[in-house]
């Protein structure tokens, strides 16, 4: 059958998608680091008394994808929601991944991805002060030890160009 196609099934002819099965699904969030090279500083949040985690310490702007939404645009509407900056999806860079084995909110483990951005609109402001404290500017120099482990590390790791991946959980 040399030199002979084979015609593809159309859409029609597949079969319906399954369920996803919920109960093992991973959480897929989305973390965005604001870093302005010139002044060498980034956007930082310290998560409030009232949060559901990690109260009082500091992490990145983060937040869970909604069904159906790609992660790119997580980071966007997470960013834009948390301080008010607002950044295009397109100008997004991949800085770290995490895999976490179990979370707050997933027992199943999560999948973070953490984006870098170097342009934006905007000043940072706290839009949930029921859930944080501050959102401000943080010289890299000086970025608070009371940070949120996994975010804290892939910050870190970003900033010395270290590895893209971490684990967190996944130790026997």
């Amino acid at each position: 059958m040399k030199g002979r196609t084979v015609a593809q099934p159309t859409t029609a002819d597949q079969p319906k998608a399954l369920k996803p099965a919920l109960e093992a699904m991973t959480l897929l969030v989305a973390a965005v680091i604001v870093h302005d090279p010139a002044t060498n500083r980034v956007v930082l949040l310290q998560r409030s008394e009232n949060a559901k985690f990690a109260r009082g310490m500091w992490d990145l702007p983060v937040g869970k994808s909604e069904p159906g939404e790609p992660i790119t645009e997580t980071a966007v509407r997470e960013l834009y929601e948390e301080t008010g900056l607002t950044v295009k999806a397109e100008s997004l860079k991949v800085a770290h991944i995490i895999h976490g084995a179990w979370g707050v909110e997933a027992p199943n483990g999560f999948l973070t991805v953490v984006f870098a951005a170097r342009e934006w609109t905007g000043e940072p402001e706290n839009r949930e002060p029921r859930k944080h404290a501050q959102v401000r500017w943080v010289d890299v120099d000086t970025i608070p030890k009371e940070f949120v482990d996994t975010t804290g590390s892939a910050l870190h790791r970003y900033l010395d160009e270290g590895p893209d991946v971490s684990l967190n959980g996944w130790e026997q």
